[in-house]
């Protein structure tokens, strides 16, 4: 009987350990679109850079990408594991477009996202004055 008893406990544990469901942690999705306002096209050979940071700290970078473009606006998409992203940060998202290992439009706005409960966001960058 005691046998039958130990039994009976081992199996409702067993059943009790396989009800515990653990849910992975979504990642944090920001995306949008970066261009500018002035009616010009961009030279062939032109690369766009956007990165979220932390607009509180001159150089804090958390995700970044960099490619060829044609045009303007470019459509991006970063997405980021949420163990990465805190609460106390103030997260935004910036640009710049070079040509020739020169900046010709970046943005000079803050752009906030995440902690703002937004996700989504057009970055507007605007002409660096030629030297």
């Amino acid at each position: 009987m005691i046998k039958l008893m130990k039994s009976a406990v081992l199996i409702c544990c067993l059943f009790l350990t396989a009800c515990v469901t653990v849910q992975e942690e979504q990642p944090v999705i920001v995306n949008g679109a970066a261009g500018y306002l002035e009616r010009i096209n961009l030279p062939q050979g032109s690369s766009i850079t956007i990165a979220i940071i932390d607009l509180d700290t001159p150089g804090a970078i958390m995700a970044q990408k960099s490619f060829d473009i044609a045009r303007a606006p470019v459509p991006f998409k970063f997405i980021l594991p949420a163990d990465t992203v805190k609460d106390d940060v103030n997260y935004g998202v910036v640009a710049m477009i070079q040509y020739q290992g020169q900046v010709i439009f970046q943005t000079y706005d803050r752009f906030p996202v995440i902690n703002n409960d937004k996700f989504t966001t057009e970055v507007l960058m605007k002409a660096v004055p030629a030297r």
